[in-house]
């Protein structure tokens, strides 16, 4: 079930394959989760976020993402301490819906571990995994 609007993956952001992208800002990660994502959740209505200060390792989860159809948990793509969480989206979460890549970030790490970020995929990649059904 598609909004009908075009995917978009972007070549500035690497890729989990649980579809969070992390994209670099100096010294710090910005963090969200993927137009794929957000497409398929449908309508967000609702994004939990941690508190900034907390040290969460690669693969974990740090808030939950709801929509008109699921709730499901996001997760960190890199380790790292969380320096700051977009507030905005308590108000108005469908912002990830419209911009899953720019004002729909979720968080800011520092430092992030930089060896996490090698084991993620760059946007090829990530739409070949999707496109193939390797992931969903």
């Amino acid at each position: 079930m598609s909004s009908g609007k075009e995917i978009t993956y972007p070549n500035d952001v690497k890729y989990a394959s649980t579809h969070e992208w992390v994209k670099l800002d100096s010294d710090t990660a910005i963090v969200g989760i993927t137009d794929y994502a957000q497409d398929a959740l449908g309508d967000i209505v609702f994004v939990e976020l941690p508190e900034p200060g907390m040290e969460k390792k690669a693969g974990e989860a740090f808030g939950v993402v709801e929509s008109v159809k699921a709730a499901s948990d996001v997760f960190m793509p890199v380790g790292g301490s969380i320096s700051a969480t977009n507030d905005a989206l308590r108000d108005a979460p469908e912002t990830v819906n419209g911009d899953a890549f720019g004002a729909g970030w979720m968080l800011k790490l520092f430092p992030y571990n930089a060896a996490d970020l090698e084991k993620l995929m760059d946007a090829a990649t990530y739409k070949s995994k999707i496109d193939s059904g390797e992931i969903h």
